[in-house]
């Protein structure tokens, strides 16, 4: 079974090629042995032969997975815990900070967890020092912070020492906060590698982890990913509303041990 293989499949290619990269120039101007070459990753089509039958798992299948089925795959809507996905709530980029800092207020007075993101890291770093000194507890996470940093922080966010947590990119795949009520996604409608269809999908998950999960998103215009992000959630919000009724079986916050 491959996990997240929307981010799994393509690092299994990327293996041999960035070994490749690396140790053919090293070969090329003396600095190790043409047989270092030989000592290296499988190419990915040498673990495609090789592989058994496989199961791929994602909430957002890549296009190599959905090549392989043709399309057709099996949709795993309803959640054990009975959540349904977060409400979606489109607003303008106008004011946006002042916006977020108020949600993040009311937030934290219901003993609730934020989890925002931005585009780049300087705009993180910048908003956490102006949320701060908007008497809202906040720190940021990303890509400069250790990873055992990052495991505190998470730790920290869950237990309360703080309410909000802005990031960029890691704020997405397997990251579990039952307490986090809220997502807010600043400047949605900038179409690119942050905001594309499987990462504002990704990201909106976040807040499905908790019974009154919703997710804001700061946007002038509807481009196409946050079209599609929008409509996919509202469609398997639907399914599992309807299953909810079917059964009368209604959601349960999710419990999850602190680490």
């Amino acid at each position: 079974m491959v996990d997240e293989s929307h981010v799994t499949v393509p690092q299994i290619g990327a293996m041999y090629k960035g070994d490749f990269a690396r140790k053919s120039t090293l070969s090329q101007y003396g600095f190790r042995l043409p047989s270092c070459l030989d000592n290296r990753p499988l190419k990915f089509e040498e673990w495609d032969v090789m592989r058994p039958q496989t199961i791929f798992v994602s909430a957002t299948p890549g296009p190599w997975e959905l090549e392989k089925t043709a399309g057709v795959f099996t949709e795993q809507l309803v959640r054990p815990t009975g959540l349904i996905d977060p409400v979606c709530i489109v607003r303008p980029t106008k004011s946006q900070v002042d916006d977020v800092i108020a949600e993040c207020k009311n937030c934290a007075e219901l003993g609730q967890r934020v989890l925002i993101t931005t585009l780049t890291k300087r705009m993180a770093e910048d908003l956490t020092e102006y949320m701060l000194e908007a008497q809202v507890k906040v720190r940021y996470i990303h890509s400069d912070i250790d990873t055992l940093e990052r495991i505190e922080i998470i730790r920290d966010l869950r237990l309360g020492v703080f309410d909000v947590l802005i990031g960029i990119n890691l704020l997405r795949e397997g990251l579990d906060i039952p307490e986090c009520s809220l997502v807010a996604i600043l400047d949605a409608d900038k179409e690119g590698y942050l905001r594309s269809r499987t990462s504002l999908v990704q990201t909106i998950g976040r807040a499905a982890r908790n019974v009154d999960g919703r997710v804001i998103l700061y946007a002038d215009n509807l481009t196409g990913s946050l079209e599609y992000a929008i409509n996919e959630t509202d469609r398997r919000r639907k399914k599992q509303s309807e299953y909810k009724l079917k059964t009368w079986y209604y959601p349960r916050v999710g419990k999850k041990e602190y680490w």
